[in-house]
């Protein structure tokens, strides 16, 4: 047995940090239950499950980094745990909600939601010790499935029938399987200056935010999760002259320094 090997199984020994992993497994208890209310046609108390998954998701890290409980079995767990509460429940409920009449294309769709959001996982895995911790590299599974339970909360507002989402839900479906597994960098929330003092004015623009919030709760968290959506792509499309250009410059840079591979000396 390798010395990592040792050491790993030394630390099982020793034990686990319950707090955030209870935090981790009550994510997966309400994606769990939002599948259950999906499959009995309870589609409003679905769709909130998964915005209660997502929350506690966000805060096991939190509390993990907070109280200095960080571990990599808790890091495993959380992936596994994401990959049922934002991968399997939302495409199981999306399939039973709008998908089923569509046949094979329908449950397809709802497949490729749940393989794109595993690879998604696997990708951040791999590559989060060496991505700015600023962005995420492609959609995040728990956006992605925290917007296909706010548009199920939008059209059950907005009191629309079923055959409304026959024509949108599968292109919402691919693209958010697209965006997942893109190369399309998303804000991730986890800058710290964030938390540190801001001016007066953010603190009256977030109170009136979450008022309306709210006063349209439905309507205004399908707007922000579409923003949000909207965001990547936009930003993408914005920033591609100046990555261009960095392109050439370091292209140039290369070539002056190595020399012309075309060249010969």
């Amino acid at each position: 047995m390798s010395e990592v090997q040792t050491s790993r199984s030394e630390s099982m020994r020793k034990g686990i940090y319950i707090l955030p992993n209870l935090f981790t497994t009550g994510s997966m208890f309400a994606g769990f239950y939002g599948m259950i209310a999906g499959i009995n046609g309870d589609y409003k108390t679905a769709a909130i499950c998964i915005l209660i998954s997502a929350v506690f998701d966000g805060l096991d890290g939190k509390v993990a980094r907070a109280t200095g409980t960080t571990s990599k079995f808790g890091v495993e767990y959380d992936s596994l745990a994401d990959l049922v509460s934002f991968g399997v429940a939302p495409g199981l409920i999306m399939y039973f909600w709008a998908l089923k009449p569509f046949g094979r294309l329908g449950w397809l769709a709802a497949f490729l939601f749940v393989v794109c959001g595993a690879l998604r996982l696997a990708r951040f895995n791999v590559q989060v010790e060496t991505v700015e911790s600023k962005r995420f590299v492609g959609l995040p599974i728990p956006a992605a499935a925290s917007m296909v339970s706010a548009t199920i909360l939008f059209f059950n507002h907005m009191g629309w029938p079923s055959s409304y989402a026959k024509q949108a839900i599968p292109v919402l479906i691919y693209l958010l399987a697209f965006l997942m597994v893109s190369s399309i960098k998303y804000y991730s929330f986890k800058d710290p200056e964030i938390i540190k003092k801001q001016p007066f004015g953010f603190l009256v623009l977030a109170v009136l935010l979450l008022i309306i919030i709210a006063a349209e709760p439905a309507i205004m968290m399908f707007s922000l999760f579409v923003c949000y959506l909207l965001s990547g792509p936009v930003a993408f499309i914005f920033t591609w002259p100046r990555r261009r250009r960095l392109e050439k410059v370091i292209h140039k840079r290369h070539e002056a320094q190595h020399g012309n591979p075309g060249d010969d000396n």
